[in-house]
Parts: C-alpha cells; structure tokens; sequence
C-alpha cells in the first residue's frame, strides 16, 4: 500500500496521503497541513464513485450517478445539492489526477476531451472545465526490484490553453507542476 507524502510548491504545504487497490477498485485517502482532508473512492473502471473533501469551514460530498456528477457541498450540518454532466472531480490533490489518467485507458498518441468539476479554495467552490488529456508515451526506469514504468500525459486546459505534464507510475503520481512528490514508503500499486 503506497503512502507517502506531497508537497504543495505554491503554498508550501505538504499532504500525507495512502493508496490501495480495493475488491472493486481503489481509495486514495489524504491529510494536508492546511486542515484539508481528502478521500476518493473508484471502482473497477477508475469512475469516481464516492468523494468527500473537507476543509476547516466547508465540506464537499459527491459521486459519479451513471453519465451525471452529483454532489452535496456545505458548511455546518447543512448543504447545497448539485449536478453536471461530468467525468468527474478535479482538485489540487494528485490522487484525482491518478484517478482520471487511468479512467480514460488512453493508448500511446491517443487524446481525449474531458468535462470535469474543478473543486478548489478552502470554500470548495466548483467550476466546470473541459481539459484535453493526451498519453504521450510511457518509459521505464530501473530500480532495485524492477522496472519502474512511467506514462506521461500532456494535459491542456482548453479555457486558457495551458498545457502541463504529468507523470504516473501506478497509482502515484511522480510529477506534475506545482506538486512534489518528496517520500514514498513503498512502490507504487503497478496493477492499476
């Protein structure tokens, strides 16, 4: 089971985070010195399933019901419903990054359009956005054991134009713009 830790350049924070296969897919769950905490839950066909963020004054709780995102965002015991028509969550934490790099199962030059719920800020706040996800290529490193093998993905954000990089191997992500991966307990799970 991975565990290890983020650090967060911008904002200087770092997020603790473990990750597993399950009997029916995989949980990344997560803590960052800011107060945030994160667990998502997918199944078998990485589709976000169960998602819940919680911040010290908000929290968010959602899922994939078929073709619609659904979600309850609130402060206190009470809370909004919404809905859009979406793969799924996006946030600044790297496990939903994993989690939609394997949902799409793209092939080596493949590309796709994406329409996702960027969640960000402290309050939560939601935002659709459509993101184009191209693999562009996977590598192997050499370790200890055996070789490590990495996808890299160019991931456009198609309101700006913006392109980044992100690297996974398994289920960690190893590097993407603003994210550190700076300890890592064990390898990462290469079933997924």
């Amino acid at each position: 089971m991975p565990a290890g830790t983020y650090l967060h350049l911008a904002e200087g924070f770092a997020e603790r985070f473990q990750c597993a296969p399950g009997p029916g897919g995989w949980r990344y769950t997560s803590r960052r010195d800011d107060g945030v905490r994160v667990d998502l839950v997918v199944d078998a066909r990485w589709r976000q399933i169960r998602v819940e963020l919680v911040t010290p004054g908000w929290w968010l709780r959602g899922g994939l019901t078929g073709p619609e995102l659904a979600w309850v965002r609130g402060a206190g015991e009470t809370g909004t419903e919404h809905g859009e028509r979406a793969a799924g969550f996006v946030t600044d934490s790297p496990g939903f990054l994993v989690a939609i790099a394997h949902s799409l199962k793209l092939d080596r030059g493949a590309q796709t359009d994406v329409r996702l719920v960027q969640v960000s800020g402290t309050s939560l706040s939601a935002l659709t956005t459509m993101w184009r996800w191209r693999h562009t290529g996977t590598s192997a490193y050499e370790t200890e054991t055996e070789p490590l093998p990495v996808s890299e993905y160019a991931v456009t954000d198609l309101a700006t134009g913006e392109i980044e990089t992100l690297h996974v191997s398994g289920d960690v992500l190893l590097a993407a713009p603003g994210v550190e991966l700076t300890e890592l307990e064990s390898p990462p799970n290469l079933r997924a």
